[in-house]
């Protein structure tokens, strides 16, 4: 089981208009500092944060409870007095699942702490599979593209991988560059594997995928992109694989 926090910052679009029609650049930097910020306490605590909207953001939570919320949430609220910030706790067998059930949590106002706004419960979640796929020789596809065409063919591979994963009731991320992960679990390797040459089909590019496995959303991470890595240093020694895994103690 897993169990994911969607922090969102409330009101977010009434509050921008406040600012004025010059707006843009201070919005920019300060949804770039509350991802810092969101991201830093998170992982303190050994989760791991991914954007799901600029005033949304998704964390894998497995072992924190509900002080652990409440602590990070006092933080949020020293730091940006002007926002109102508000989580919604739920967990599953599947990444889906969890988002689901913290939607559910929020939609009917099942609260675990009024005054810190914090909806949902915690779980005894135990496993995190997280997968970070990026793409094979990317340097090769900048030789032939231009910076901004190189972009848009990442799009528009994290847009397929979104679509071809979610029928596995797994959360794709983009991370920036060539990088994606995805939250994983209940999927296997020959699954994974099916997906993404779904997902490549017609398309000059290959994909390498390293999954990890560990108890918290940080650890799994770790261990996803140390397999990745892993991909990578026995492609130097002439062994070819693109789908490598491995599990945290």
């Amino acid at each position: 089981m897993i169990q994911l926090t969607i922090v969102r910052i409330e009101g977010y679009g009434p509050w921008t208009v406040t600012l004025g029609s010059d707006r843009e650049a201070q919005l920019q930097m300060l949804q770039a500092k509350i991802y810092h910020d969101v991201q830093r306490l998170f992982s303190a605590k050994d989760g791991i944060v991914f954007f799901n909207r600029f005033d949304e953001y998704f964390a894998i939570t497995n072992g924190l409870d509900a002080e652990d919320h409440r602590e990070i949430q006092r933080e949020l609220a020293k730091t940006y007095k002007d926002l109102s910030m508000s989580m919604a706790i739920g967990a599953g067998k599947t990444a889906f699942e969890a988002n689901l059930d913290a939607y559910r949590a929020r939609k009917e106002d099942n609260m675990l702490d009024g005054r810190a706004r914090i909806f949902g419960n915690v779980h005894g979640a135990d496993v995190a599979q997280i997968m970070h796929i990026d793409v094979d020789s990317s340097t090769k596809v900048g030789d032939r593209l231009s910076p901004y065409e190189v972009t848009a063919l990442v799009i528009k591979i994290y847009s397929r991988l979104s679509e071809e994963f979610l029928k596995h009731n797994s959360l794709a991320f983009f991370l920036g560059g060539d990088n994606v992960m995805v939250i994983s679990n209940g999927m296997t390797k020959e699954q994974a594997d099916e997906a993404i040459k779904k997902v490549t089909a017609g398309i000059d590019i290959k994909l390498n995928c390293g999954i990890g496995i560990g108890r918290t959303g940080r650890r799994a991470a770790e261990a996803a992109t140390k397999a990745l890595d892993t991909i990578r240093d026995m492609r130097k020694e002439g062994k070819i694989q693109t789908i490598y895994e491995i599990r945290c103690p």
